[in-house]
């Protein structure tokens, strides 16, 4: 380990933010830069236990307690090697990961947790920073091809790990830029895009080619195709069905799904406009407590919205861990978000009953539980932000119940394979669309797991790629 009494001579230090009032006038991620020093330092808080929980909160199994003494001692590139041999994406983990490793952190257990993911963010910003190679090449290329559908980070993970194993990759993505949920969902506050252009650079120089604007199954080149043009194809297409509320008024206009709105907000960002659903000047409520309600309180706040209230229709969590959600699970608590800290009001326990208006939106009616009491409240913009309900079927022709499971997710077999589809070249599947919303770091996972399975497919023989995780599917 590192500084053997690290953990109880050094507090848990993250890096400051930029102030409310300046970050509110511009995109920019919100944290401010930490010294090596600084870093080093929280490196030193982990304690190298004999069993490292971190590493089995981690889904991705990632050398937790290796990389942080590597960083307390100032090898950097080191600590990049142990990183990126389980990570494909450090840099998008260490900003949007929940950070279970953090929950079983056992220093955790009495004081507070190393600050896992924000080391993680600092090794792979001083890997670029010293122009390591963050994409696995392989001296030799096979013959393969492999068809990815979906840019997503489970997509993209399971690209850049076939691409490592020397295959021809292809992604197909059907929207104007590749990235997915990271692309449009992710506000720029909390990851610049130019982060993930880069990663994409690195991995369109490793050979791996992508495709956008291509709807497969939409636009003339079906499913069926990629499977006579490719020896193995992935699908990896998320859980992109909004859950939404069925009550009076939902109609209107004015009340979009979350991801509408984010959408809609990324891209005007990225082309200097405004949005075409803008939150200026107007009282926004965002349904949903989770992290994408935050992410659209955050885009309100900047857009200038004049009052923003989040709305969770369950009980406000603990702000301490309760007895009946022990150390290592990843609690479930309360939380404050940067984008809480720039303002807006919560309330919890608070149910829609509906919403008024001409054509457009005006108000909405809540229910405050237990108490049944009922009010009402201005509202000209309301943002379903209350997850999805599985990923988009019917054009690509799976949604019978023969590929569907119970929960409306792809079912796979424990290699990651769709049976039962015409044709001799198999189809895998992994992500959001098998396992259902889950968080970024379980996407990367899968789509390492079935990478390696689509790679002992192409070889004949078990693959030398890591598997982190089985098909939750499977399990249920």
């Amino acid at each position: 380990m590192g500084k053997l009494t690290g953990f109880l001579e050094f507090d848990r230090r993250g890096p400051a933010t930029r102030p409310v009032a300046v970050r509110l006038r511009d995109w920019r991620e919100v944290y401010e830069p930490q010294v090596d020093e600084a870093v080093q330092v929280q490196g030193a808080r982990c304690m190298d236990c004999g069993i490292p929980f971190c590493m089995q909160g981690c889904p991705l199994g990632n050398r937790i307690p290796t990389f942080n003494d590597l960083v307390y001692r100032g090898q950097w590139e080191e600590a990049a090697e142990q990183l990126l041999d389980t990570n494909n994406f450090p840099e998008i983990t260490g900003r949007l990961c929940p950070a279970p490793c953090e929950s079983a952190c056992v220093l955790g257990i009495g004081a507070d947790p190393v600050t896992i993911e924000r080391l993680e963010y600092e090794v792979i910003e001083h890997a670029y920073a010293r122009g390591i190679t963050v994409q696995r090449t392989a001296s030799v290329q096979s013959s393969q091809r492999v068809a990815v559908v979906g840019s997503g980070p489970a997509g993209l993970a399971a690209a850049a790990q076939l691409s490592s194993a020397g295959h021809h990759v292809e992604v197909f993505e059907r929207a104007d830029a590749i990235g997915g949920l990271l692309r449009y969902g992710i506000p720029e506050f909390k990851m610049e895009k130019s982060v993930l252009d880069r990663r994409l650079d690195a991995m369109s120089d490793a050979g791996i080619v992508f495709h956008t604007s291509t709807s497969i199954g939409e636009d003339g080149t079906s499913l069926s195709q990629l499977q006579d043009d490719f020896d193995a194809v992935v699908l990896a297409i998320g859980s992109t069905r909004p859950r939404l509320i069925a009550v009076p008024g939902a109609q209107l206009t004015g009340v979009y799904p979350a991801m509408t709105y984010l959408e809609a907000s990324n891209r005007a960002v990225r082309e200097e406009r405004v949005s075409t659903i803008d939150a200026a000047a107007k009282h926004v409520i965002i349904l949903g407590g989770g992290d994408t309600g935050a992410d659209c309180l955050g885009t309100a706040h900047r857009q200038g919205a004049a009052s923003v209230t989040q709305i969770e229709i369950m009980d406000e969590p603990p702000h301490d861990r309760p007895a009946d959600q022990p150390w290592p699970t990843m609690a479930r608590l309360y939380k404050v978000t940067t984008a809480h800290e720039e303002g807006g009001e919560r309330r919890f326990a608070t149910e829609t009953l509906e919403f008024h208006g001409e054509e457009s939106l005006r108000e909405i009616v809540l229910r405050q539980n237990p108490s049944s009491e009922v009010s009402s409240a201005p509202a000209e913009l309301v943002l379903i932000a209350a997850g999805f309900v599985g990923p988009e079927l019917d054009a690509l022709g799976l949604n019978s119940a023969q590929f569907v499971t119970p929960h409306a997710t792809l079912s796979v077999t424990t290699q990651w394979r769709l049976e039962g589809l015409a044709g001799t070249t198999p189809v895998f599947a992994c992500g959001d669309a098998v396992r259902g919303q889950s968080l970024i770091v379980w996407a990367i996972a899968e789509g390492r797991s079935a990478a390696s399975a689509v790679d002992s497919y192409l070889s004949g023989a078990p693959s030398a790629l890591p598997a982190p995780v089985e098909p939750y599917s499977v399990s249920w």
